[in-house]
């Protein structure tokens, strides 16, 4: 499989806009322009803004990865994913936990105008964690089966999941599923408060359709430099899957 160049690497990348304002975000929009295809707001963000900063970055030409990690019942998911097709996202999550039911509802609210990617198990949880939470299964196994429900009773159009599972997730959901991988540290990085992490090159080989990456690029002293080098490493490798 040929080599992806980097203009299409960089439709790949998810720039995470974890930053307490929409002055900041705005900023480093700017900063970043192009270097990046979609950028994500997620619950810190959106909670201090609100929808009116989606709709402006929307307004201005990004794509936009809506991560509120929804997990409710069923109706109100619905609901709120109704909520987002009006802001004009391009992704928005929910919890794969949630039940078949609740992922459900989720994609038929979408109708097809929003890609509904179920969360499998967060990349802050270690194997240890995941027990304590009654659930018995290693954790590439407890993505897989909530990746396959997620998939085949619901019609989500992907999930997310952390690098350490996505080569188990692409074989068992196959070529045409979204794979959204955080945890995400270029070569050199400190893991911050993730447990289960790879370097950009390593999720994309793995099978990874995209990468989220937010401290490596958002805290460095050039954020599109940083973005750039990002986009450079994914470069180096195939896609797997």
């Amino acid at each position: 499989m040929p080599l992806l160049a980097p203009a299409q690497m960089r439709d790949r990348l998810i720039v995470a806009l974890d930053v307490p304002n929409s002055r900041a975000a705005s900023q480093l929009v700017q900063q970043i322009g192009e270097n990046a295809g979609i950028y994500k707001v997620g619950l810190q963000l959106f909670t201090a803004e609100g929808p009116s900063l989606v709709r402006d970055l929307v307004a201005s030409g990004h794509r936009i990865f809506l991560d509120l990690k929804l997990h409710d019942i069923p109706n109100t998911v619905a609901g709120a994913v109704k909520s987002a097709l009006e802001l004009g996202v391009s992704m928005l999550t929910v919890h794969a936990s949630g039940g078949s039911e609740m992922l459900r509802a989720a994609t038929e609210a979408a109708a097809g105008k929003v890609s509904v990617l179920a969360v499998t198990v967060l990349t802050s949880l270690s194997q240890a964690d995941l027990q304590a939470t009654g659930i018995g299964a290693d954790l590439a196994e407890q993505a897989v089966r909530l990746a396959l429900l997620a998939q085949g009773a619901a019609g989500c159009a992907g999930v997310v999941t952390s690098p350490r599972e996505v080569r188990q997730v692409r074989q068992a959901c196959g070529p045409g599923f979204i794979i959204v991988t955080p945890g995400v540290r270029p070569a050199g990085s400190v893991k911050d408060d993730q447990e289960r992490i790879s370097t950009p090159a390593q999720a994309i080989a793995a099978g990874a359709s995209h990468i989220v990456v937010g401290r490596p690029i958002t805290r460095a002293e050039n954020p599109a430099q940083a973005a750039q080098a990002v986009v450079a490493e994914m470069a180096e490798t195939q896609l797997g899957g």
